[in-house]
């Protein structure tokens, strides 16, 4: 089925502060944060910032008792260390690493992603706008007490926690990113208050090696996790297709009064790091349709973060922008032409074409779960585990 818009009134807040792209761990890693510079240059060409209701704004450094939320007070120093001595090795708390390279700025770029990502969740708690996006964040693989996966602060869990500490009682929180949400499943396993949920390539192929349908939560909070490996090479109408047998019938079920979202990029195809096979057009799917469930089920509070991706230049800036566009209910049409001041200043910045449209001429349809089952097919099989594992626990049928 085609996905539908959504109409209604939106206000966003957009976190901004040029300096997050401080957050680099150095020539040749992945995480490149002219990926950050890129975005934020095609948000302001499309002039998402004049829409009407949304505000750009920037926010303080998180502070070590915010930190403190999540990560544990001796890894928050080890972090300050590592940027003192970038040389160090420090393998108990994952940094200095291949993965985790230490830099000058790994403390207070990271606090500073961590506080965009806090201010986002208290925007949208007292009511200052109904929708909030940091695609500087989403860096959801950090844990309590080590760096993993280029993620030094989570700031994703930390926004979660901060709305529990001002009040929430139920919070969805929906990773779409290639990668398992791991560090934020840990980081509430006990907590019947947040339910995380997290599509994602199969762990038997990719890092963390970690969210399998049978992760549902811990004693104490059954149900609170929900799973769902796709087989690698799953394209846009399988992931579609995934995501709407899981997470609509889940966020109705649990009823929250916020959804946070991590939209990390790397399921596109052209993604380097991974083997999903989706395009920016469902990505645009995805981020409408948890902007129409957030404004379904808890009256618009939406925070949505960024996350991985690793085109820098022909995937994650557009994808964001139209993260940013949902956000701001100034949905831009796929076939939009990117604007020729945006792909001056790519070529400027990384001497490469710019992708010249919004679109990679994807239909970003599916196939409703409940119009028919393939008892043969490995990603109707996928689904129906990860239904039968935590369906129950919400009182849904599998």
């Amino acid at each position: 089925m085609p996905q539908a818009e959504p109409d209604q009134p939106c206000s966003l807040r957009l976190f901004w502060d040029e300096a997050v792209t401080a957050y680099d761990f150095g020539p040749g890693h992945p995480m490149d944060p002219t990926r950050l510079a890129l975005t934020m240059r095609l948000v302001e060409a499309f002039d998402l910032p004049a829409a009407p209701g949304v505000t750009v704004t920037a926010a303080p450094p998180a502070g070590e008792s915010t930190l403190h939320l999540v990560h544990r007070l001796d890894y928050i120093e080890a972090v300050r260390q590592a940027g003192e001595q970038p040389g160090t090795l420090d393998e108990r708390h994952g940094l200095g690493t291949e993965d985790n390279p230490a830099f000058p700025a790994i403390h207070t770029a990271s606090a500073l992603i961590a506080g965009q990502s806090v201010a986002a969740a208290e925007a949208v708690w007292h009511g200052r706008a109904r929708h909030a996006v940091n695609f500087a964040g989403g860096l959801h693989h950090a844990m309590p007490d080590h760096a993993a996966g280029f993620c030094v602060y989570n700031d994703a869990a930390l926004a979660v926690a901060r709305l529990l500490e001002l009040g929430a009682e139920r919070v969805v929180y929906v990773d779409v990113d290639v990668h398992h949400g791991d560090g934020v499943q840990r980081a509430f396993w006990d907590d019947p208050r947040v339910l995380t949920i997290s599509l994602h390539e199969h762990p038997s192929t990719l890092f963390p090696q970690t969210g399998w349908s049978t992760e549902t939560g811990g004693e104490r909070a059954e149900g609170s996790a929900a799973n769902l490996p796709l087989p690698a090479g799953t394209g846009d109408a399988g992931w579609l297709r995934a995501f709407h047998a899981l997470v609509p019938e889940l966020v109705a079920a649990f009823r929250p009064e916020v959804i946070v979202s991590q939209h990390g990029a790397d399921t596109h195809i052209e993604d380097p790091l991974a083997h999903l096979a989706v395009t920016v057009d469902a990505q645009r799917a995805v981020a409408l349709s948890l902007h129409e469930l957030a404004h379904q089920h808890c009256e618009g509070r939406w925070v949505a973060l960024g996350g991985g991706g690793y085109a820098v230049v022909d995937v994650v800036p557009r994808a964001w922008t139209h993260l940013v566009a949902a956000a701001a209910g100034a949905a831009i049409e796929p076939d939009t032409q990117t604007p020729q001041e945006w792909r001056a200043e790519v070529y400027r910045l990384t001497r490469r074409q710019a992708p010249a449209r919004m679109t990679d001429g994807a239909a970003a349809s599916w196939r409703d779960f409940e119009s028919g089952y393939d008892p043969g097919d490995r990603l109707d099989q996928a689904i129906l585990a990860a239904r039968r594992a935590v369906f129950p626990h919400h009182g849904l049928l599998p």
